[in-house]
């Protein structure tokens, strides 16, 4: 099997996982109180996953009250995009319009099976594949989710209501490897658990964004510390 053959294989996988995960999407869309129309617009326009999330799950808890704190919460996850775009850059071409083109369909994963390869035409390869089939894949899922939402009726239910918080609990869950990633999320969780009862839904998340930033400035646990020994091989 050709290498080309490789990525559009490893790439093609990619989308179908992350597709899937669309469904859960729209329906939790519809039921955090958005039109079918409007969750298929929010995953044309916004197409980034952990984004569309916060916007729903800030949303649902208020409502149009809320609405800032949404689009404040999407905004700030979205922000990760900005240093995938500066890596990505000189990967997607060297023209203006593709760099442009580019910017809608760099995300995760896109990111993630460009630098994979190690060949710059398997790299431009693997990121347009990736990117334009999940976007693809993610609004037809988001219909099928909405429309299959929109017939369940009241999300408590079903549980839906719950779904929010376990997909973000996902999102989450295999970045927790190290102990600083571990602090950063303790650290989060608590803040935004001790202030929600007491403040507008949606700005728990943003005190706990900035408690994480900070926490991860200082990198607190994040250093190793330990003296290399008289055995440990080192390298040149």
């Amino acid at each position: 099997m050709s290498a080309e053959r490789e990525i559009w294989r490893e790439a093609l996988g990619v989308v179908l996982a992350t597709s899937a995960y669309g469904v859960s999407f729209g329906a939790l869309a519809v039921a955090s109180g958005l039109d079918v129309w409007q969750a298929c617009v929010l995953s044309l326009l916004m197409f980034t996953g952990g984004s569309q999330f916060a916007f729903v799950g800030v949303f649902a808890a208020g409502g149009l009250a809320a609405l800032p704190s949404a689009i404040a919460s999407a905004a700030l996850l979205g922000v990760r995009n900005v240093a995938y775009g500066m890596r990505m850059s000189p990967v997607v071409g060297t023209t203006r319009a593709r760099r442009v083109a580019a910017a809608h369909f760099t995300i995760d994963e896109s990111t993630a099976v460009a630098i994979s390869q190690s060949d710059p035409r398997l790299r431009r390869v693997g990121f347009w594949v990736t990117g334009i089939g999940i976007f693809i894949g993610w609004n037809i899922t988001t219909l099928i989710g909405a429309l299959v939402g929109d017939v369940l009726g009241d999300p408590r239910t079903w549980g839906l209501d719950a779904a929010a918080a376990a997909a973000f609990l996902a999102l989450l869950w295999p970045r927790l490897k190290e102990r600083q990633a571990i602090v950063v999320g303790i650290a989060a969780a608590v803040v935004a658990a001790a202030l929600t009862p007491f403040i507008m839904p949606g700005l728990p998340v943003l005190v706990a964004a900035v408690v994480a930033i900070i926490v991860g400035w200082f990198n607190w646990l994040g250093r190793d510390t330990t003296a290399p020994s008289a055995d440990r091989e080192v390298g040149p």
